[in-house]
C-alpha cells in the first residue's frame, strides 16, 4: 500500500482516460462509468500502483533530510458501527459523522477480529457516515463492539503522491499519443506537488506524528523549525519529474 490509493489517482485522471468503446461487440457500455472509471485497455490497476510507488520514492527522497522515511500512517478518527454488517447489510454505517471520502483507509476491529479496507463510494452524501467498500468484508462485524478507525498519512502526502502519479500517467497514456512534450495538465499537477513539498521543507507544513531526523527533537509532534548543518536559508524543490 502506497501513500495514495488507485482510487485517489482515478479521481484525478478518470475524465481524460475513459472511453465509450465497448470491450466487445456483445457487451453494452455502462454510461455511468464514463468519466468515473479508468479505461482498462490503457491503464490497469497494476500500472497505477507502480506509478504510485515511483511517486512515493520521489517524495521519500526529497523529505529524507527532515524525516525518517518511509512515513508512517496515523489514526486520525475513531467511531463505532451504528448497525451490524451481515448478509442483509453490506454498508458500513458509523455512529459519528466524519468527512469520509472514497479512497480513505479504514480498520474495523472488535478486539478479536480485525480487517483493513478502503472506502469505494459514499452512500449518504449529507452526513457521509454511510459508505460502501472496495472489497467485501470476510467477517460479519457486530455494532455492539466494533470500532471503526480511519488511518491516513499526514497531509498533504497522500494528495501529493496522487498528483505525481496522475501527472506521469496522464503524460504517458494520453499526451504521448499527440505530443512528445509534457502536457499542461501534467505540469500543473507537478507544480501543485512542488508547492506542497516546498512548504514541508521550509517548515510551513509539519508532518505530525512522524519522526524527525534532527537530534534536537525527541518528540515527533513538536512544532518548530530547524536548519540542517551546511544548509542556509530555505529549501526548495525546483523540478519534479
Amino acid at each position: 500500500m502506497g501513500y495514495a490509493t488507485s482510487i485517489h489517482v482515478q479521481r484525478i485522471l478518470a475524465q481524460a482516460l475513459t472511453s465509450s468503446s465497448p470491450s466487445d461487440l456483445a457487451t453494452p457500455v455502462d454510461l455511468l462509468k464514463i468519466g468515473n472509471t479508468l479505461d482498462s485497455n490503457l491503464v490497469g490497476e497494476d500500472i497505477v500502483e507502480q506509478y504510485i510507488s515511483w511517486a512515493d520514492d520521489s517524495i521519500n527522497a526529497m523529505l529524507s533530510e527532515l524525516y525518517n522515511i518511509p512515513l508512517s500512517e496515523k489514526a486520525d478518527f475513531e467511531t463505532n458501527l451504528f448497525s451490524n454488517i451481515d448478509e442483509y447489510n453490506a454498508y458500513v454505517i458509523t455512529k459519528k459523522n466524519c468527512p469520509f471520502y472514497p479512497g480513505d483507509m479504514l480498520i474495523l476491529t472488535d478486539g478479536i477480529h480485525q480487517e483493513r479496507t478502503i472506502i469505494s463510494s459514499i452512500v449518504d452524501l449529507n452526513d457521509r457516515n454511510v459508505f460502501s467498500l472496495v472489497y467485501p468484508l470476510s467477517y460479519m462485524f457486530s455494532a455492539s463492539n466494533t470500532r471503526v478507525i480511519r488511518i491516513k498519512y499526514p497531509e498533504p502526502i497522500t494528495l501529493t503522491s496522487a498528483r505525481l502519479a496522475a501527472a506521469n500517467i496522464y503524460d504517458k497514456y494520453f499526451m504521448s499519443q499527440t505530443s512528445p512534450s509534457k502536457s499542461e495538465y501534467g505540469e500543473y499537477l507537478r507544480k501543485l506537488a512542488r508547492v506542497d513539498i516546498n512548504n514541508i521543507l521550509n517548515g510551513r507544513s509539519i508532518l505530525h506524528g512522524q519522526q524527525r531526523t534532527g537530534r534536537r527533537f525527541y518528540s515527533s509532534n513538536l512544532v518548530d523549525r530547524y536548519g540542517l548543518p551546511g544548509n542556509i536559508g530555505d529549501h526548495n524543490v525546483d523540478d519534479m519529474s
